[in-house]
């Protein structure tokens, strides 16, 4: 609204420029004015306009601009459409309300109770604490409060989700990202291993001007292999939920990434590396590979970055059944056991703060499983990492049990339990 109001002064001559409007803008947000049109009028006029020659210009862009903009408290709720009252009863409960509500009792009475509320339901429920529905405290449906519940019909927002039925597509990463990467990419420097390989095709001038002395003068070319940087790296990269707050530094890694290593493969996955991984973050079919091909397919030669704040329900990393989005037929453990003993020069950068570790069940399982090596995706984290992955391996907790061949439903399935 106040970029159009902005345009429209400058169609009606008000000789106004952009840090002005910046100006205003940085008024508001102080709060200069408070939510009063009158307020604002002489707040935007003080701002805006330099002559008082443009005025009466100003008052009738400003009058036609902003017509109606003061409503009653009545005209504005009658234009707040419904859902939105809705899902804010959910974020009305005091703390004591919130302590109050307790988990249903574990992973299977939580299944065993959604069965029969599909058996039993017959219309829709709002702000309840039984049926599935949106607010409130039911385990089962949208913009509630439970400590573990299946989301079902819309957005999260407490992020206590144990799974969520429904299909989810997230964002690919962008690599053109330059903004704040160049520490990132010193940082990755120092994993850096060069070697020569390929044709000999480069001219080594030292090797050239000895041998050339060595001839008594007589041109003696010496070519060499390009030097180029040998270490193989798995980037796996968490995408979507709470995942979201980070994209920005995922994103400036991803971009150093792709530009200091030429043995770079990435795969997506969202919060537990199961049965299989995508090579895009719509994880299309096409996309798909199977997490025992690619432990089959690359070498223990290569160093393998996890990228994920490990924030989940526990039941998703111990139970089978237990991923969010999916029925997968191993525990995402297993798994994560797997990878360790396929590669056993593994990290996991976590970019949520490592004060909140100590509090998430599910970091503390992930660390467990993965012998210790999650570090903090910060500059000093990264440096703690690459120290990690250039030492010797570290051998996991417990040996991974051989992959199972019970087939597995297809991408985006969300089948109910």
């Amino acid at each position: 609204m106040l970029v159009r109001f902005f345009l429209d002064l400058r169609a009606a001559g008000v000789p106004v420029a952009l840090n002005e409007l910046l100006l205003l803008l940085e008024a508001l947000q102080a709060g200069v004015a408070r939510p009063s049109a009158l307020q604002f009028y002489h707040l935007a006029r003080a701002c805006l306009v330099k002559d008082e020659r443009y005025y009466d210009r100003f008052d009738l862009v400003f009058t036609r601009s902003f017509a109606g903009a003061e409503l009653t408290v009545g005209q504005l709720l009658a234009q707040v459409p419904a859902q939105w009252l809705e899902h804010a009863m959910a974020r009305f409960l005091s703390e004591e309300e919130k302590r109050r509500v307790q988990a249903l009792g574990g992973w299977q009475k939580l299944l065993d109770t959604l069965r029969e509320r599909l058996a039993e339901q017959q219309g829709r429920h709002s702000g309840g604490n039984k049926w599935i529905g949106t607010g409130g405290t039911s385990p089962f449906g949208s913009h509630g409060f439970n400590p573990e519940g299946i989301r079902m019909g819309g957005e999260g927002g407490q992020r206590r989700a144990v799974k969520v039925w429904e299909e989810r597509a997230f964002r690919n990463l962008d690599d053109a990202v330059e903004l704040g990467t160049r520490n990132l990419k010193l940082a990755l420097r120092r994993l850096r291993r060069f070697a020569r390989e390929g044709a000999a095709d480069q001219l080594d001038l030292p090797g050239t001007i000895e041998a050339t002395a060595r001839r008594a003068g007589l041109l003696d070319l010496r070519l060499v292999p390009q030097r180029r940087n040998a270490v193989k790296v798995l980037l796996f990269l968490d995408v979507g939920g709470s995942m979201d707050e980070h994209v920005r530094v995922c994103e400036q890694l991803f971009s150093a990434a792709r530009s200091e290593f030429q043995h770079l493969h990435y795969f997506y996955f969202h919060n537990c590396i199961y049965e299989r991984l995508w090579q895009d973050s719509q994880r299309r079919a096409a996309s798909r590979i199977d997490t025992t091909t690619l432990l089959r397919t690359y070498g223990r030669a290569y160093r393998v970055v996890v990228v994920g704040d490990a924030s989940m329900s526990p039941y998703e990393i111990t139970q089978p059944g237990g991923s969010i989005e999916h029925w997968n037929a191993e525990a995402g453990a297993v798994w994560l056991q797997r990878l360790c003993a396929a590669f056993p020069h593994l990290v996991w950068l976590n970019p949520a703060p490592t004060r909140q570790w100590e509090y998430g069940q599910s970091i503390q399982l992930v660390r467990e499983l993965l012998g210790g090596r999650m570090f903090p995706l910060t500059l000093a984290g990264l440096d703690q990492a690459i120290a990690a992955l250039r030492r010797a391996a570290v051998t996991p907790l417990a040996p991974p049990p051989p992959p199972a061949a019970t087939p597995v439903t297809s991408a985006g399935d969300s089948s109910a339990p």
